[in-house]
């Protein structure tokens, strides 16, 4: 007959077997988070970018089910028993972490903007500083189409409760931007009747979509499009298949949009607001809803040569460069998705040229892509580099070990936009920065315009 004490061996021995791996496997993983951790800091990829998950230490268990959540992957991660932020420049808001968060210890949002002088004030309806004018969408520093369709709803219900306030027009709004946000607010205003205006610049719909890369995957989550039966109930759909959608919406509901026009400011008079258009155009409006989006004008070099005919700051088909010697400039996800993009078609040499020593802004799938590729040699990479010159059939630059030239026939410069914060100040709204040294009395000048 077997012992107890032997009895009791074994089962320690395979309780030991079966344990000591996930031990082994959950200290691993607290050092290598440790280790990102203090390296995110010295890099400075901790800090929020637009929507933030904000964790209190005092409910948070340390679980780890909102690092399991996460899409993107590295965004968050357990140092000393507690989540923490590692990547925050990889956060786009997606709220999984906090939804998967047992005891409530993560709030995705902006968080403590007081001090931010890259999001303009609002108070809880949307509107500015400038009364009747709101917000809605990307330009709060709410990525995500299901944020922006949100916004755009939720901002028209709120200026209609309002709108009593504001001088009689002939419009009772106009929104600025045919993007989901912009066409949220359409469809709102359209169910509640009232007598509005969409403007857009481009010659076709889609807002920032529009200038997306062709099959370019656009990650959302499932809601409604307000005003509709249509519900987007994937997480994942292509550039062209979230166009199509918004097409259908905006032929069938007849919405009233202007392609091509572009807003130009704000002027106050008398009898209420007008919007600026260029031209010289001017719309009698009760109230404003911009949907610009924060993409803004694409960023440059700074270098000479960056204003030649083959240097380009979008990438809308990678076919069209097939069979070319290529150069993409930018380490966040356009430059990383184009770089994609031009050598999955094949036939091409493509260059990735980065600041950095290594991607740190882009989503987790596309720096995993990119990866492969690399591996497989069809992307070079050029990290740290900086630009120093663009000739028409090639590329000098600058990295650690000397002068690199690359014989680039097509540039592209992909390292973000200049947001439109200049053209929003001079309107008179405010960002929460000045809020303190901010004049009360609305700041657009009587009767003339702004911009």
């Amino acid at each position: 007959m077997v012992s107890g004490e032997v009895i009791w061996a074994v089962s320690l021995v395979v309780v030991l077997m079966l344990v000591l791996p996930y031990a082994w496997s959950f200290h691993r993983r607290r050092v290598r988070d440790r280790e990102r951790y203090h390296e995110a800091r010295r890099l400075g990829i901790h800090r929020p970018r637009a929507q933030y998950p904000y964790i209190d230490p005092e409910k948070c268990i340390g679980c780890g089910a909102c690092v399991e959540a996460c899409p993107e992957g590295d965004v968050l991660g357990l140092v000393g028993g507690r989540a923490v932020v590692i990547n925050g420049l990889r956060c786009v808001g997606h709220g999984r972490c906090e939804e998967a968060c047992p005891v409530g210890a993560i709030q995705v949002g902006l968080g403590d903007v007081r001090s931010r002088d890259d999001i303009p004030y609002t108070d809880e309806a949307g509107e500015t500083s400038v009364p009747g004018v709101y917000l809605a969408g990307e330009i709060r520093g709410f990525a995500l189409i299901r944020n922006a369709l949100r916004e755009g709803e939720r901002v028209m219900r709120a200026l209609v409760e309002r709108r009593e306030q504001y001088p009689a027009a002939f419009l009772d709004t106009v929104i600025v931007g045919a993007g989901p946000a912009g066409i949220a607010a359409a469809l709102t205003a359209r169910s509640l009747g009232l007598n509005y205006l969409v403007v857009e610049q481009e010659p076709d719909l889609g807002g920032s979509l529009l200038h997306y890369p062709r099959k370019k995957l656009v990650l959302t989550q499932p809601v409604p499009i307000p005003g509709t039966r249509v519900r987007l109930a994937r997480e994942e759909y292509t550039k062209e298949e979230l166009l199509a959608i918004f097409q259908e919406i905006v032929e069938t509901h007849e919405l009233a949009i202007r392609f091509g026009t572009r807003f130009a400011g704000l002027q106050r008079e008398e009898d209420g607001l007008y919007v600026l258009l260029e031209g010289g155009e001017r719309l009698h409006t009760r109230t404003v809803v911009l949907a610009v989006g924060r993409r803004g004008t694409p960023r440059k070099l700074g270098v000479p040569g960056e204003d030649l005919p083959n240097v380009h700051y979008k990438l809308i088909d990678a076919r069209d460069y097939e069979g070319h010697r290529l150069l993409v400039v930018g380490g966040g996800d356009s430059a990383v998705e184009a770089a994609i993009g031009l050598a999955r078609e094949g036939r091409n040499q493509v260059w990735l040229s980065y600041r950095r020593t290594q991607i740190v802004r882009a989503r987790r799938k596309n720096v995993e892509r990119l990866q492969a590729l690399i591996q497989q040699g069809w992307v070079r990479p050029l990290m740290p580099s900086t630009v120093r010159r663009i000739f028409l059939d090639r590329v000098e630059l600058d990295t650690p070990s000397g002068k690199v030239e690359v014989p680039a026939e097509y540039v592209f410069v992909l390292i973000g936009g200049e947001p439109p914060f200049a053209l929003l100040r001079a309107c008179g709204i405010q960002f929460w920065a000045d809020r303190e040294e901010a004049q009360e009395a609305f700041p657009i000048p009587q009767g003339s315009p702004t911009v």
